[in-house]
């Protein structure tokens, strides 16, 4: 594992914890030589996290339509800024300089973004661990929900074993270095 594309808030939250956390991963990340993929943003959890990578000197790599640089406020001391023209480019080149995946606590696009590279795992296109740092049990819901519809049958059971949860940066990083995808099976049943 060499690259880490992070999702995460363009807002910090309500509780110091969010920002604590994002700023711990960042530390372990430039600590261990890994480099950072995200979104762009200089605000939020996404903000947090690429400052403490790069306050240890590490490599950061943000990815970002140009139409949102006046919306999200786009991070100018990255070690590299890649323009794309669009959200779906954006996730595309993310996912091509990435070989793993952390989700902070974020809204509506850190799910998004979550989920579709979920269902990637799930229907083949890649086997990089993906994370949740469940900072203050954040992701509890998340992961009752999809618990939920494997129960309900609309997934597998291997789907649960594509998430790697930890409340603990460090834990989280051992869990993706040591992580082996699950044997899916065939998902389409007749």
């Amino acid at each position: 594992m060499q690259s880490i594309c992070i999702f995460a808030g363009s807002k910090l939250g309500k509780h110091l914890e969010y920002q604590e956390s994002a700023n711990a991963l960042g530390k372990l990340i430039a600590n261990k030589g890994l480099r950072l993929i995200y979104g762009g943003s200089k605000t939020g959890l996404m903000g947090a996290v690429a400052n403490a990578v790069l306050k240890e000197g590490g490599q950061v790599i943000g990815v970002m339509p140009k139409g949102l640089f006046s919306g999200e406020t786009v991070h100018n001391g990255l070690s590299q800024l890649i323009e794309v023209e669009s959200m779906h480019e954006r996730k595309a080149k993310m996912s091509e300089l990435a070989d793993s995946y952390i989700a902070l606590p974020g809204g509506l696009g850190t799910f998004e973004e979550l989920f579709e590279v979920l269902c990637w795992a799930q229907i083949g296109i890649h086997q990089k661990p993906i994370g949740l740092l469940n900072v203050k049990g954040y992701y509890d819901p998340l992961i009752q929900l999809v618990t939920y519809s494997a129960e309900e049958g609309f997934s597998g059971d291997a789907h649960m074993g594509i998430i790697q949860t930890s409340n603990n940066p460090d834990q989280l990083l051992q869990k993706l270095e040591t992580y082996s995808p699950p044997v899916m099976e065939t998902k389409w049943k007749s």
